[in-house]
C-alpha cells in the first residue's frame, strides 16, 4: 500500500514536471508563431519594398558562407569604400576577405591572444585598420601597404574588448581625424592619438568591464556599456568629459549603438515628442544589448523608452538599419532579429539558425555619400563637414549585413 502510494506521488510530480515544460514549450511557440504571423501579414506589403535601400531587411540564405578561421569570430569591420571585410578571432589572427566575390584575401598575424575587436577608419589621407586583444594591446595596420603593422599602441591594463576610430568634425577636439578609443575590462576607456600613439585622455566612470562603445557621428560624444549594467553617454567637448548614465538592465551589458538621425522620426513618438529632435551633432537615442535578453531603447536623458523581449540568450551585437526604421540584433539563440522601430518596436522578422552556433557579432555595411566624389583615403571630403554641420548625409546604403559566431564562420546577406 505504502509502495503504491508513493508511486502515485512521484508519478504525479513527474507530471507536473512535465506539464510545466509542455506549457514553457506552448509559449515559446506561441511567441514565435505571432512573430511570424506579423512577418506574414506584413509579407505582401514588404516585397514590395525589399529591393528599396531603406526598407530592406536580411533574408535567408545568406549570399557568401566564409570559412577560414579556426576558432570563435569576434568582430567585424567593412571597409568603407572597398568591397573588403575584416574579421578578428579567438585564434589570434585577423582575416580580409571580399565580400562580393566572397573569397580569402589575406591572413594577418601580430597580437599574441585572442582578436576582440577590429574598426576601419582613421584620417584624411589613407584608411587603417585598428585591431585590439586580449594581449592589452591595439594595433594600427595599413591596407595601403599590405596590412603592414605601422603602430601599436600600449596602456590598458587588462583586455581590450572594443575599439572605434572617432570621425572628424568634433567641436574642441583638434587632433580631429586622427583619433581612436578603446574600452577595456580596466573599467576605463582611452582615447589615442594614432600620430604619435600617445593616449589623450582617460576616461573613468563605469565600475566594471566595458564592453563596447560606440561613437557620434560627428565624433562629439561616445556611448559605452558594459559589465556595470549601464550606458555612458560621454560628452568629449565638456572639459571634464561629462557622462550620462542609462540604468535599467539586469545583467551584464554586451552592445550598444546610437540611433542614426533617420530614426528620429520613429523614436520620437516614444519619447513621447510630437515632433522629431532637430537634426545635429548631438545623439538623441541609442539602444544597448544585455545578457538578461533584452535590448533597451533610451533617450538622450537617460530614459528608457522601451525593452524589446524576444531572444531567447544573450544579446551580443545591435545595428540600427541606415534607412532608421528597423534595428537588427543577434544572439546567442543563433538567430537575428528585425525589430521595427515604426511599431513601438515589434519584431517583425527572425532568421533563426542564421548559424549553428551563438552568433557573436553583426555589422552593417557603411554607406556611400551620393554625388561626391572620394579622396585619396576613400572618404568624400564633404562627408566630414556635413557630419558636423547637419549630422546626416545623403548616403546610398549599401544593403550587406556580416554575421559571425562560434562556429568559426562569417555570413554575408546582401540584397
Amino acid at each position: 500500500m505504502v509502495h503504491c502510494l508513493l508511486c502515485f506521488l512521484y508519478f504525479r510530480i513527474l507530471f507536473k514536471v512535465i506539464l510545466k515544460q509542455l506549457l514553457l514549450q506552448i509559449m515559446d511557440l506561441e511567441s514565435r508563431n505571432a512573430a511570424l504571423k506579423s512577418e506574414l501579414d506584413n509579407s505582401t506589403h514588404l516585397s514590395r519594398r525589399y529591393q528599396e535601400p531603406a526598407s530592406w531587411l536580411p533574408k535567408s540564405p545568406p549570399r557568401h558562407i566564409l570559412a577560414s578561421h579556426r576558432d570563435t569570430i569576434n568582430c567585424l569591420a567593412f571597409h568603407p569604400t572597398f568591397s573588403s571585410i575584416a574579421s578578428g578571432s579567438d585564434d589570434f589572427t585577423i582575416k580580409i576577405w571580399d565580400w562580393e566575390l566572397g573569397g580569402l584575401e589575406k591572413t594577418i598575424k601580430g597580437h599574441t591572444r585572442a582578436v576582440l575587436d577590429v574598426d576601419y577608419g582613421g584620417p584624411k589621407g589613407g584608411v587603417l585598420l585598428a585591431s585590439c586583444s586580449s594581449d592589452l594591446t591595439v594595433k594600427l595596420w595599413d591596407p595601403a601597404d599590405d596590412y603592414n603593422n605601422i603602430r601599436t599602441l600600449v596602456g590598458h591594463d587588462h583586455s581590450i574588448s572594443a575599439v572605434r576610430f572617432i570621425p572628424s568634425g568634433a567641436t574642441g577636439a583638434p587632433l580631429s581625424g586622427n583619433l581612436l578609443v578603446s574600452a577595456s575590462r580596466d573599467k576605463s576607456l582611452r582615447i589615442w592619438d594614432i600620430t604619435n600613439g600617445h593616449c589623450v585622455k582617460t576616461l573613468q566612470g563605469h565600475t566594471a568591464w566595458v564592453r563596447a562603445v560606440c561613437p557620434s557621428l560627428d565624433g562629439r560624444f561616445l556611448f559605452s556599456t558594459g559589465d556595470d549594467m549601464t550606458g555612458h553617454l560621454w560628452d568629449l567637448s565638456a572639459i571634464n568629459s561629462s557622462t550620462i548614465r542609462m540604468v535599467g538592465h539586469e545583467h551584464y551589458n554586451e552592445c550598444c549603438a546610437i540611433a542614426p538621425p533617420a530614426s528620429y522620426q520613429y523614436l520620437a513618438p516614444l519619447a513621447g515628442l510630437k515632433k522629431s529632435p532637430s537634426v545635429d551633432s548631438k545623439p538623441e537615442f541609442m539602444a544597448t544589448g544585455s545578457r538578461d535578453k533584452t535590448i533597451k531603447l533610451w533617450d538622450a536623458r537617460g530614459t528608457c523608452l522601451r525593452t524589446l523581449v524576444g531572444h531567447d540568450n544573450w544579446v551580443r551585437a545591435l545595428a540600427f538599419h541606415p534607412g532608421g526604421k528597423y534595428l537588427l540584433s543577434v544572439s546567442d539563440d543563433k538567430t537575428m532579429r528585425c525589430w521595427d522601430l515604426s511599431q513601438e518596436g515589434k519584431c517583425v522578422k527572425i532568421l533563426g539558425n542564421a548559424h549553428e552556433r551563438f552568433i557573436t557579432c553583426l555589422r552593417w555595411a557603411p554607406g556611400m555619400v551620393k554625388g561626391v566624389p572620394a579622396d585619396h583615403d576613400g572618404t568624400p571630403e564633404a562627408q566630414k563637414s556635413k557630419r558636423a554641420e547637419a549630422g546626416i548625409l545623403d548616403e546610398h546604403i549599401r544593403c550587406v549585413i556580416a554575421t559571425g559566431g562560434v562556429d568559426q564562420i562569417l555570413r554575408i546577406f546582401a540584397n
